[in-house]
């Protein structure tokens, strides 16, 4: 079967959703790998991925570094507590809220007062995203995202502002997974293009450029807010 549209990975995620309704894959099932499905498809692996991407964000599967992607064993539709996938929405919504308002003053004050090892620092983190990337890493490349905001807000060279940021960072990282899938579900694009969004981010604070920093991070954080807001 041959998927020749924009929006392919859509296609896709409602195609996997109706297997598993209908019970072609049960709860627990491994799912065939992303080449299995990309062949049986005829998409690309990136479409698959965002496909699979934007189902463990509603939660119905659970992707496993190394190991696979599985039907989680209670789905969605079957919670005894009737809760939504998205039962935190709100609270999340007050930390990316939280977020914004001090990640893009971090950004503005980073690109106006880094230092060398600052950019250093920086340059570092998106080594380590660009490895996990190709190693499809998507632990470590939670890991990557939590340490380019903290270490963006160690380039501010602002000591309050830096430890309001560290006050975040236990709630930062245990919500960065479920934030960075809801970046997949909304945008169209791959892993590749968050990697991206990132590296303009550090060019900016790298070329001083205060005002752009400040946009990029809040365009990057707005992404998952809408998300967010349509389940609230």
């Amino acid at each position: 079967m041959k998927i020749e549209t924009e929006k392919g990975h859509e296609i896709v995620s409602r195609i996997l959703l109706t297997k598993i309704r209908e019970g072609e894959w049960k709860p627990g099932d491994k799912l065939p790998s992303v080449v299995e499905l990309s062949s049986s498809f005829g998409v690309g692996r990136s479409t698959v991925r965002e496909a699979l991407s934007a189902l463990k964000a509603m939660g119905w599967l659970d992707i496993r570094h190394g190991g696979g992607t599985f039907v989680k064993k209670e789905l969605p539709s079957e919670r005894k507590d009737g809760a939504d996938p998205f039962k935190d929405a709100a609270s999340m919504m007050e930390l990316l809220e939280v977020r914004k308002v001090l990640e893009t003053g971090t950004a503005t004050l980073a690109a106006r007062n880094r230092k060398d090892e600052d950019l250093a620092a920086l340059q570092a983190v998106l080594g380590t995203m660009r490895e996990a990337l190709e190693r499809d890493d998507t632990a470590a490349g939670e890991q990557a995202d939590v340490a380019f905001h903290a270490a963006i807000a160690a380039a501010s060279h602002n000591s309050l502002l830096s430890g309001l940021m560290d006050s975040l960072a236990e709630r930062l990282g245990r919500t960065i997974g479920q934030t960075r899938e809801l970046w997949f579900y909304q945008e169209t694009s791959t892993a590749v293009r968050l990697l991206e969004e990132h590296e303009g981010i550090y060019e900016a604070i790298a070329a001083g450029n205060a005002e752009e920093a400040s946009r990029l991070i809040g365009t990057h954080l707005t992404k998952v807010e809408n998300v967010l807001r349509e389940r609230l």
